[in-house]
Parts: C-alpha cells; structure tokens; sequence
C-alpha cells in the first residue's frame, strides 16, 4: 500500500481568499484542471476575479473613503 500524501495547509480568510500550500490542482466545474507550481496559492472563493480560479484581490473593495472636508469657516 502506497504511503499517505503528505498534507496540505490550508488558510481560509474571511474577507479573501483561501490560502492553500502548493503545488496545487484544481478541478474546474467544466472538468479542466487547473495547477500551481507556486509554494502558496491563493484560491478566489468569490468568483469576482479575472483569473479564476486563482485570486486578483477582486474582492477588495473598489471605493475611496475620502477624508471630510477641511472647516474653512473664518
């Protein structure tokens, strides 16, 4: 009987995505696989990035917070 595969750390981020040590394959819905040869890879849980399933940091908020304005008043 082969020996076990080692296994993988994984890091799942509330507001990002998970973090998973590498190499990495991915089985797509459509039943492409994806692969990594990265020491770490991040995996887009929100599906709003350009490479998924890798993450581009879409899930980042997109806004300014402007500062108020200064009180010009004399």
């Amino acid at each position: 009987m082969p020996a076990p595969a080692p296994a993988r750390r994984v890091s799942v981020d509330p507001e990002g995505p998970v973090l998973v040590e590498g190499p990495v394959e991915i089985l797509l819905d459509d039943g492409t696989v994806a692969r990594s040869d990265r020491f770490v890879v991040a995996v887009c849980t929100c599906r709003r990035s350009r490479t998924y399933p890798w993450c581009d940091t879409s899930h980042r908020r997109r806004e300014r917070v402007d500062p108020p304005p200064e009180d010009r008043t004399p």
